[in-house]
């Protein structure tokens, strides 16, 4: 589990990287928009963020008081610096195999596949109730399988198949081909994680 202060450096390190760009270049290449303001303003699931350079500050649009949590800026920073490498490729694919990935899926089904089992396994109606609440499309495959854009180049699916007397419920979260171009294994794990939690949240509201 990282610390805050791995959080911290990390932020550190990416913004040595992102002052070096062109602020309208990375809303450009990452499929935003910017604003007149000079701000860039981006829905991050089911919050909207403002970022403002020169030192990307972060602030919660929907609650100003609120502090952005240091985990999700991160994400979105590198997010920032990835876009510029990549285009989805229209093609899914299971976690481990994006390059580099079979170190982490241990900790990517802990964080993403058992959650979806262990929430909706017995309950798939829930999550097909959450799922439009944070933007999700129906998709396949799976009996309940939804599409989300937590970035607008790093889409992903979260699958279910409904048990019966014979098999248990079973679960998988899919990737554009590319998303491991974007986001590292690691990042990728923790944005999977982030949607499936909030999903789980909203299937309780």
């Amino acid at each position: 589990m990282a610390r805050v202060d791995d959080y911290i450096a990390a932020r550190r390190l990416a913004l040595e990287e992102l002052c070096q760009c062109s602020f309208p270049d990375l809303a450009r290449d990452s499929g935003y928009t910017l604003k007149p303001d000079g701000s860039l303003v981006l829905d991050f699931l089911d919050r909207t963020y403002r970022v403002t350079p020169p030192d990307y500050a972060f602030e919660d649009e929907q609650d100003p008081g609120r502090e952005v949590p240091i985990q999700e800026q991160v994400l979105i920073l590198h997010y920032l610096q990835g876009a510029p490498l990549a285009e989805p490729a229209g093609e899914w694919v299971a976690f481990r195999e994006i390059p580099g990935a079979a170190f982490y899926h241990a900790t990517f089904a802990k964080r993403a596949i058992e959650p979806v089992k262990q929430a909706f396994g017995e309950n798939p109606q829930a999550l097909d109730a959450a799922a439009p609440k944070l933007g999700g499309k129906r998709t396949e495959p799976g009996n309940h399988a939804w599409e989300f854009a937590p970035f607008p180049k790093v889409p992903l699916r979260i699958a279910l198949w409904r048990g019966d007397d014979e098999l248990p419920s079973d679960a998988n979260v899919l990737f554009d081909k590319n998303a491991g171009r974007i986001l590292s294994p690691e990042d990728l794990a923790w944005l999977a994680g982030m949607v499936v939690y909030r999903l789980m949240a909203l299937g309780r509201g």
